[in-house]
């Protein structure tokens, strides 16, 4: 599989004619480690969540409160290491190995110092925080400690998120797919040794003792911190130094980022942070709309959050998928492939996401009672996930194709697109119609909003303009680097 794949992406690089049925089995050589990493990811997510809603729905709720918060800090490190990861794919499409190291090791010093810039702004909102959602009293105090040591690991997860995505602009889909699986399992161990208290459990009709430190939610936010420290270490090491494409430990050179590499750099990144705080700053808003509601709806709104993601699984795998594809084809100055690839991963991003929206409709209460031991909670979250599984082929088509538009390093524009879809189409009716049906009628607004969007990125995509996003321009790293224009 792997000599293979290497051939397939060979011929990518050198120009080498490619049929269809290559095109086809390439893309899914690719998406597949990708698509079994989230499929894992959110099994153990799903046993995560239990853990923490079996202590109640308070618990449940302060989690949740900075939730959309902790996914803008995510969305930060995602976007600075992916400014860098794509300049690269660029340079791999084009053979230039050379300065495709030399980008790697300048985004490695730049995303380092990010991360610690961002780690002391979550430290210091942490308290507050949770007041500015509008959180109660009972919520706030876990809430922030939760986004307190949440913050301290910021630094970690960008070094992992780095290094995963340098793997995988270089086509190693299935290093950082397997990291990511194993990280996800220390999550689940590491998270019940640390919520739960000292306690008996029966295990095969024997009483046995099991060690906890009884830290509920707090040690929730610690098991995963040290299972993403634990994982940024492994990302480097096969980066660094098992990587054949971006391997540097038989060759010096600086680490010191210069002018144009950032400069290239924030040409991608910078819209890509707009979109992340036009984004994520929905969903905060969001959960303003939503915190007046009660413990009840947030419990149900975090838990279906997490039972939606069931169906998020191929259409971020294909993403992952369609950005190496697409930005090592258009690297390789191959117009033509790169529009073909981007039409394969769309299409069977979405037949994927499609066929799992019909099974979560008819699973939704199982998927919850799995999330909730709460009935009001189960009862409340089926309900809206049955709604949202009309939204997932529009989902699964925006997904995808924001995946292309990265590859071609074409960020802006589907930026300004989000930010018109997310809080014209979304927020604004969600404020009127959540008053009348609560969370029910937050859902429905969100339901319609996932479907104009991926209509919109559709016709988008149909266009030719993100192809011409692209341009070289002279650095002092040697020969020209693929930056937007």
């Amino acid at each position: 599989m792997t000599k293979e794949k290497d051939h397939l992406l060979g011929l990518i690089r050198t120009g080498g004619n490619m049929t269809l049925q290559q095109q086809v089995k390439l893309t899914l050589l690719l998406c597949g480690p990708a698509i079994l990493a989230q499929v894992a990811s959110i099994l153990l997510q799903f046993i995560d969540a239990s853990m923490v809603g079996s202590l109640g729905a308070v618990p449940s709720a302060s989690i949740g409160l900075v939730s959309t918060t902790t996914w803008i800090m995510a969305g930060f490190c995602m976007a600075a290491s992916q400014g860098f990861s794509v300049q690269v794919a660029h340079l791999i499409g084009s053979n230039d190995f050379e300065n495709a190291r030399k980008v790697m090791r300048q985004g490695l010093l730049s995303v380092m110092i990010f991360g610690v810039f961002i780690s002391l702004v979550g430290l210091s909102i942490a308290g507050p925080l949770p007041r500015w959602l509008g959180g109660s009293e009972e919520i706030n105090p876990q809430a922030s400690g939760y986004f307190r040591i949440y913050s301290c690991f910021i630094p970690m997860m960008q070094l992992a998120f780095f290094g995963g995505s340098m793997l995988q602009c270089s086509g190693n889909m299935k290093v950082p797919s397997m990291l990511n699986i194993f990280m996800c399992a220390m999550d689940v161990v590491l998270n019940f040794l640390l919520i739960f208290p000292t306690r008996e459990i029966s295990l095969f009709g024997a009483q046995i003792t099991v060690p906890g430190a009884g830290m509920g939610v707090l040690g929730a936010a610690l098991g995963t911190g040290i299972a993403e420290s634990i994982t940024a270490v492994l990302m480097l090491y096969f980066l660094l130094v098992r990587s054949k494409e971006l391997g540097i430990t038989h060759e010096r050179g600086s680490f010191v980022p210069t002018k144009s590499c950032l400069q290239n750099a924030f040409g991608i990144t910078g819209p890509m942070w707009f979109q992340n705080l036009v984004m994520r700053g929905a969903y905060v808003a969001s959960t303003v709309i939503i915190a007046p509601l009660g413990a009840i709806s947030i419990a149900a709104n975090t838990f279906a959050i997490t039972a939606e993601s069931f169906c998020y699984m191929p259409g971020y795998g294909m993403a992952d998928a369609a950005t190496t594809l697409v930005g090592q084809s258009l690297g390789a100055k191959r117009k033509d492939l790169s529009r073909s690839f981007a039409r394969i991963c769309t299409t069977l991003g979405v037949a994927m996401m499609s066929v799992l929206a019909v099974v979560m409709y008819f699973i939704a209460p199982q998927i919850m009672s799995l999330l909730s031991n709460d009935p009001d909670v189960v009862a409340l979250g089926a309900k809206v996930l049955r709604i949202e599984a009309f939204a997932e082929a529009g989902y699964a088509a925006s997904i995808v194709a924001y995946g292309v538009f990265v590859g071609a390093g074409d960020t802006m524009v589907p930026s300004i697109l989000n930010l018109g879809s997310t809080w014209l189409v979304r927020i604004v009716p969600a404020i009127f119609l959540t008053k009348i049906y609560g969370l029910t009628g937050y859902w429905i607004v969100m339901c319609i909003e996932l479907n104009v969007r991926g209509l919109v990125f559709l016709l988008r995509l149909h266009g030719d303009s993100w192809t011409k996003k692209m341009g070289n321009i002279s650095t002092e790293n040697g020969p020209a680097v693929a930056a937007t224009t």
